[in-house]
């Protein structure tokens, strides 16, 4: 029977093995194109047809469009590890990936906004209910805070739809807002788990880092927190009283820094890339705290530092990595991407510390950084793993 199944997995194209594979590289395209059209259509070098309006779209595909598909590529492959059964792969890999690409080209074929929306929907309403299938079914009842973040993600994407559909900005801001705070939420869970365990394998450090169960129940509390905030609106306008959260999520995430730092990982691309990366959560945290308090002009500093330096850098840094182990590679990434991880920093400080009149540069260094992924990356995701293993 392991004979049978090896050559059925092994008879499937390399692309269509497990998740990673077709979203990653999809995802990578898709950031770096998305954000190049982003750029030029503000700077009046392009006018994109789109079934709905220029911000409409960029607020939907930054966290469901981009975001989405990086965090299903990761999750469809980490939880056959979680749950010991195969994951998704062959044709019911090839209709969900078809799915997220017909969600993406919708927004430039005219069509009712109904048909959009349904689009748009479906693809993260059956990548919920795979998820949902394995992690009940092997009992993974530690992982269910993912589901429910997964689940929240959809009600922001509804709410956001929801807001197309009646030509409501507020309301589209109100949900593409929580479900990039809910973002955040996913980053801080998942890298909780990887990058203490990066590091510690990293380095070749024996002693692994203390576990704080506490530390991580807070966080998703505060981060659910923040998000329900914007999701009712409240998070809109600035308020003295309402800075708390994102000062307890501030001084979380800083914790947790200190407690990861080692002087090594600064001699390792494939760690400092993570740890600056979720350096950008709690720089974020600041932000939104500063502009709740008065301290700080406009939110979208904070949001932008979210969505490029924390959401941009850790699925950068992630999709670096987890590439390399799971195609059977030893983790030395191609020496080019220790200048993408800096290049897309560097767009982030661009992004929130930059006038609108240097936008260009932010979207040119986060095209570049993608790009180089997309091009050294693509191969090795295209095809089959060098150890023999049929994922």
């Amino acid at each position: 029977m392991q004979l049978l199944d090896r050559q059925q997995a092994l008879a499937i194209a390399p692309l269509w093995r497990l998740g990673f594979r077709p979203f990653f590289l999809a995802g990578a395209l898709f950031a770096l194109l998305a954000v190049a059209l982003w750029a030029a259509a503000l700077h009046g070098l392009t006018r994109p047809a789109l079934s709905a309006g220029l911000l409409a779209w960029h607020r939907h595909e930054m966290p469901f469009g981009f975001g989405l598909a990086i965090i299903a590529g990761f999750l469809l492959t980490a939880v056959q590890n979680w749950t010991g059964r195969p994951g998704l792969s062959g044709r019911p890999l090839i209709a969900l990936f078809g799915l997220w690409l017909a969600a993406r080209l919708a927004w430039f074929v005219p069509m009712p906004t109904a048909v959009l929306i349904a689009l748009q929907l479906a693809f993260i309403g059956l990548f919920i209910a795979q998820m949902a299938r394995q992690l009940i079914a092997a009992r993974q009842r530690n992982n269910y805070p993912i589901l429910l973040v997964l689940s929240l993600l959809a009600l922001c994407q509804a709410l956001t739809l929801a807001g197309l559909a009646l030509g409501d900005d507020n309301l589209q801001r109100r949900g593409a807002l929580a479900a990039l705070w809910l973002i955040g939420v996913l980053l801080s869970l998942i890298g909780g788990r990887v990058i203490p365990f990066f590091t510690q394998r990293g380095l070749g450090r024996v002693e692994p880092f203390a576990a704080h169960p506490w530390l991580d129940r807070l966080l998703l509390v505060c981060g659910m927190l923040v998000a329900a905030l914007f999701a009712s609106g409240h998070n809109l306008q600035p308020h003295p009283g309402l800075a708390a959260p994102s000062i307890v999520l501030s001084a979380l995430h800083g914790l947790r820094l200190w407690r990861w730092h080692l002087r090594g990982i600064w001699r390792v691309p494939l760690l400092w890339s993570l740890h600056m990366a979720y350096a950008w959560l709690l720089l974020a945290s600041l932000g939104m705290s500063a502009w709740h308090l008065g301290w700080l002009a406009h939110p979208s500093l904070a949001s932008h530092a979210l969505a490029v330096g924390a959401m941009g850098g850790l699925i950068l840094a992630m999709m670096a990595r987890v590439s390399l182990g799971h195609t059977g590679r030893a983790l030395q990434p191609p020496k080019a991407m220790a200048w993408a991880f800096g290049q897309l920093n560097l767009g982030a400080l661009i992004r929130v510390s930059a006038g609108s009149g240097w936008l260009w540069l932010a979207a040119l260094c986060w095209s570049l950084a993608f790009a180089l992924f997309a091009w050294y990356y693509a191969p090795m995701l295209c095809r089959a793993r060098v150890d023999g293993h049929p994922g």
